[in-house]
């Protein structure tokens, strides 16, 4: 029997860590279940190992995990298996096994007809897609195109700091010239971070057409005040302001379709989101002020709060949902000026990897050779911000592993809002030491976190292993 063929796509917001191991879990399990497979990623460089038309053409069925849009039009009339991209990380196998036992749904396109190979009674089409899950990959997919330009930026802005808090200001006595420069920049960077959020979130849910109105909300609310709270509405009514568009326009003949997406689409997509932005504006302009102003006060006075909170939800599904929204909630108020929020989000991203590689440290002879040489690889994984690291660790008793790495990410993240560091970059983890505002006590924080877990951890693994060394 000919193998069975299978092509992929995996991305996930950031399109740095879950992306690829994704990949390669999917690999790794389809060279154990012989099973043929291509997997496209969506990285932070762009689509690697793009699947071609025939490739999708000759396979018996797609795989999809991803947590961003992947364009998915192209599977139609295929058997598709969709999930968040955790999911191929966790069971690949299982995904995999959906393809070879044809119980995978058959993907029917927008507006697409499946072919009559594929609208069997045991195959009904499918075109739905759970709603919640939607609109958290197009709120996912403008977030994975804003993350640059805000890392950029904030990093650019940081080491212009460094020659002197007020040397960009050139009626100070501290100003430098390339310091004004480097402000410059990073400050135009960062100006268009809420117009691409919403651009990016309209674009994928109303395609090109949709990231043109989008980026117009986007700039309404950043000239507002409304903030990243009014450039998330603004992708998303501009999103679904073009699918109506499109509904309304679907019966042009088709020759006109060059003039609805160059005319049409993009005249009548901007003046409706300035229509729906301008009255919206003052109101969330009051509630993103008033949002700012409850942060900047329970930073304040009361540390240990926020610090638990942030480091619960940063080490509960290390890349999921849960750390997301905390992630996205940083990343967003940096935009605003707030660079203690992110400072502890950060902190608690970078704790996990390091938990387990100190517990392996510490506890070697409690871990098989596998996780010792993983646990090792941590350490770097963890210095640079990838929190996923941590993830083979905590799958194999998550009811157990999870709360402990909470537990050290919590720590981390209480020191730090504590001892009031500045964070300007949403990723790099030690990298961006340089430009942090106390990046000793950054370490300390993060440090005593990971240690506190690691040991914590290790005495779990003693525990269960009844104190004998694990052989392998």
């Amino acid at each position: 029997m000919a193998k069975v063929k299978i092509v992929a796509a995996t991305g996930c917001p950031t399109g740095i860590a879950h992306t690829f191991m994704a990949a390669e879990a999917l690999k790794k399990a389809a060279k154990h279940m012989d099973v043929e497979i291509k997997v496209e990623t969506h990285g932070q460089a762009g689509i690697e190992n793009a699947l071609t038309k025939e490739e999708i053409e000759a396979a018996d069925g797609v795989i999809v995990a991803a947590d961003k849009d992947v364009n998915t039009e192209r599977f139609h009339g295929k058997r598709l298996v969709d999930v968040p991209v955790a999911k191929a990380l966790r069971g690949a196998e299982e995904l995999i096994q959906q393809i070879i036992d044809k119980s995978a749904p058959v993907y029917r396109a927008k507006g697409g007809v499946l072919p009559e190979k594929a609208t069997g009674e045991d195959n009904q089409p499918t075109g739905k897609k759970n709603i919640g899950r939607s609109l958290y990959k197009s709120l996912m997919n403008g977030v994975s195109h804003m993350l640059p330009f805000v890392v950029g930026g904030g990093v650019l802005i940081a080491i212009s700091f460094l020659f002197g808090i007020y040397s960009a200001d050139p009626n100070h006595e501290s100003y430098n010239a390339f310091a004004a420069f480097l402000n410059k920049v990073g400050g135009l960077s960062f100006s268009v971070m809420v117009p691409i959020l919403a651009a990016f979130i309209a674009e994928a849910i109303g395609k090109r057409s949709g990231m043109v109105a989008g980026f117009i909300g986007g700039l309404l609310a950043v000239e507002s005040g409304a903030g990243f709270l009014g450039g998330i509405i603004a992708g998303f009514a501009a999103g679904y302001l073009i699918v109506l568009l499109q509904y309304l326009f679907k019966k042009l003949p088709r020759s006109l379709d060059g003039l609805k997406t160059i005319f049409l689409f993009p005249v009548l997509g901007i003046f409706l989101i300035g229509a729906v932005m301008f009255p919206l504006m003052s109101p969330v302009a009051a509630l993103n002020e008033a949002m700012m102003a409850f942060l900047a006060s329970v930073q304040s006075s009361s540390p240990l709060l926020l610090g638990l909170i942030v480091g619960a939800m940063c080490a509960f599904d290390m890349g999921g949902p849960v750390n997301k929204a905390a992630y996205v909630t940083g990343t967003l108020l940096l935009s605003e000026g707030n660079l203690y929020f992110m400072a502890g989000v950060s902190a608690a991203c970078i704790a996990p990897p390091l938990i387990t590689a100190f517990a392996v440290l510490f506890f070697g002879k409690y871990f098989n050779k596998e996780e010792r040489n993983s646990g090792m690889v941590n350490f770097i994984l963890g210095s640079t911000h990838i929190t996923e690291g941590a993830i083979p660790f905590a799958a194999k008793n998550p009811i157990v592993v999870l709360p402990i790495l909470m537990i050290g990410s919590a720590i981390a993240a209480i020191m730090t809002y504590m001892f009031g560091v500045q964070v300007p970059a949403p990723h790099g983890g030690f990298l961006v030491l340089p430009v942090v505002t106390g990046a000793v006590k950054w370490v300390i924080a993060i440090l005593t976190g990971s240690v506190i877990g690691g040991v914590l951890f290790g005495l779990y693994r003693k525990k269960i292993a009844n104190g004998k060394p694990i052989e392998g």
